[in-house]
């Protein structure tokens, strides 16, 4: 027999600020994504590509953050939070989407989100014109 998820479950896909904001400034996130993170019952994934755009800002600079990925991956843990590989049918679904949002790291994040029927956790408002979920 199948896993059975209650009804109030969320499977929550963190946007890279979202992920930054929760492990380094956690009064920056919205109060429904702190309820939402906090919420025991509640998925929550990190996908490969925003670790992906975080160790690039961190090595040209422009993010000032630890370059040791223990750093991340405690920080992952202590989330409860489980990685999202990157797959084929991600990236294909890629052909789908409308240039609504030019970001890479974004349309990747939205193209996930849409295969695997997850809530992206975001304030950028231009995530919506995709008719994915979200909350902030």
């Amino acid at each position: 027999m199948g896993k059975r998820r209650r009804v109030s479950q969320v499977r929550l896909l963190l946007d890279t600020h979202t992920f930054l904001y929760a492990i380094n400034f956690w009064e920056r996130l919205g109060s429904n994504a702190r309820g939402a993170l906090t919420d025991t019952q509640n998925e929550r994934w990190v996908s490969a590509i925003t670790l992906a755009e975080i160790g690039i800002k961190v090595a040209i600079g422009k993010l000032p953050l630890p370059k040791h990925p223990d750093y991340y991956l405690r920080h992952l843990e202590a989330l409860r939070a489980e990685i999202l590989p990157v797959g084929v049918q991600h990236s294909l679904k890629l052909l789908d989407l409308p240039m609504h949002h030019r970001d890479p790291f974004d349309r990747l994040l939205i193209a996930q989100a849409k295969t695997e029927e997850l809530t992206i956790v975001t304030q950028d408002r231009a995530f919506a014109a995709y008719g994915v979920a979200t909350l902030w």
